[in-house]
């Protein structure tokens, strides 16, 4: 019986190749926007805001909603699935939470134009790469779970990719809100 070749232990790095084996590391990468060098985070948002500017006009306030919700409960499968196949807990090359949620940010701030979702856009890309509080909370609460003696760990930290990015677009929600009312 020959030797079987030994299974690889380390990180798997995103490729053209590694996102076309499976459909959801095709959502997850946001279709290729998050195999991008630099800033994979952005480049996930730009896409997401590009599908925005596509849509807009040619869904209702309700297959907005259906879309959203369906991206959020899909994207946490998603991005668990492909963080398991990467062996990476929260891979910044997995953009699908950024997608979900920006979309989240550009439907409920709508109507809107250009200036006022580039406005949603530079408020989320800073809670979103910043950070701050609530973002920070929510971006740790999953990255200490071990996947040797956890067997939830994997599903735990898709839950986690989506949380922050969810929670960003609270913040930059909140902020619109509190600028609009002001």
């Amino acid at each position: 019986m020959p030797e079987s070749a030994p299974r690889p232990t380390g990180p798997i790095a995103p490729t053209g190749h590694f996102m076309m084996a499976h459909p959801a590391h095709v959502m997850a990468l946001g279709f290729g926007s998050g195999l991008s060098p630099k800033a994979p985070g952005t480049m996930g948002t730009l896409w997401a805001w590009a599908v925005f500017a596509l849509l807009q006009n040619r869904l209702t306030d309700m297959q907005w909603a259906g879309l959203i919700a369906i991206s959020i409960v899909a994207g946490w499968w998603v991005c668990t699935l492909t963080a398991k196949h990467m062996r990476v807990l929260d891979p910044s090359s997995i953009v699908w939470d950024e997608i979900a949620a920006f979309w989240l940010v550009l439907w409920l701030v709508s109507p809107v134009g250009f200036w006022g979702q580039l406005a949603a856009f530079a408020l989320f890309r800073y809670f979103d790469a910043a950070k701050p509080g609530p973002v920070a909370w929510a971006d740790q609460l999953y990255h200490d779970v071990d996947p040797i003696t956890d067997r939830f760990a994997w599903r735990k930290a898709g839950w986690g990719i989506m949380l922050d990015d969810l929670v960003a677009a609270f913040c930059t929600l909140l902020v619109i809100a509190l600028w609009r009312a002001w």
